[in-house]
């Protein structure tokens, strides 16, 4: 009888698989760091986060849940699909981010009564209350954003964004 070891493994180096034309240039990097729609959307992204972020600290919240609670700001407590794909969002990180919140008692997750595996999304009074503190701040900070942008402005740029998607 004969045995063959079929779990043998050969180590290979790196550098012995990868050839000297095989690197990258850092003039690429230069020009993937100069010209890369996603890296500049992704630092924008982080610096507005970040201006919010500290704009709403005075009423405790992040730029995230002052955006999640002003999506169930509405007639209707909406259920959890629309509110996720609004904030481009899968239900699991919805699910996760609502929870402080409704710890906070800032919204309450409540069962459809159409449909008892569905949650439906509602704002508490103190959820409304911190609201109408933060849509001011939300808006004198936004209001700089937009000074800021030029050729065509923030129209053009939601445009552009929303081309996007």
């Amino acid at each position: 009888m004969i045995y063959v070891d079929i779990n043998l493994m050969t180590t290979v180096s790196r550098l012995e698989t990868t050839s000297r034309s095989e690197i990258v240039p850092y003039a690429t990097t230069l020009r993937v760091r100069d010209c890369c729609l996603c890296l500049h959307v992704q630092r924008a992204a982080r610096a507005l986060a970040r201006r919010f972020d500290e704009a709403l600290r005075p009423v405790g919240l992040t730029n995230g849940q002052f955006s999640l609670l002003m999506s169930l700001n509405r007639p209707e407590p909406p259920p959890m699909a629309p509110v996720a794909a609004l904030l481009a969002m899968d239900r699991t990180t919805l699910t996760a981010a609502l929870k402080p919140l409704e710890r906070r008692g800032l919204l309450e997750v409540m069962k459809d009564p159409e449909d008892g595996r569905g949650r439906l999304l509602r704002l508490t009074a103190d959820g409304k209350a911190l609201l109408a503190k933060a849509v001011p701040i939300w808006e004198k900070t936004h209001g700089e954003i937009e000074g800021l942008l030029l050729d065509g402005g923030p129209a053009r740029l939601r445009s552009d964004l929303n081309a996007l998607c």
